[in-house]
């Protein structure tokens, strides 16, 4: 779970995803439509992805793509950011973690 917190911290926005994944695309899409880069990790094309998938499951991913870390703190999966987008809360997130300008 250490690797992906630090690999979370990294940028202001860090996606778990699989290239497979159409759900985790859209999150993808959805957070670049605020102007944002976030930097995506595609697990199924990484050499430790399962190692990341199971910590991703042990933080309460389920399914554990996508998984979305904003501004170095989870946020959570595909409905956490959906609903954050929903009440106007996904920008403010993004401003304050310096993802993007306004």
């Amino acid at each position: 779970m250490d690797m992906v917190t630090k690999l979370g911290m990294e940028k202001p926005v860090v996606i778990f995803s699989k290239t497979s994944c159409g759900i985790s695309h859209a999150i993808s899409q959805l957070i670049r439509g605020f102007g944002a880069n976030p930097t995506v990790h595609e697990l199924d094309e990484l050499p430790n992805g399962h190692e990341i998938e199971k910590a991703l499951m042990a933080l309460g991913c389920n399914p554990s793509v996508p998984a979305v870390f904003i501004g170095k703190e989870f946020v959570g999966g595909s409905n956490e950011i959906m609903s954050l987008n929903i009440r106007g809360k996904l920008k403010p997130l993004l401003i304050n973690a310096n993802a993007i300008w306004i």
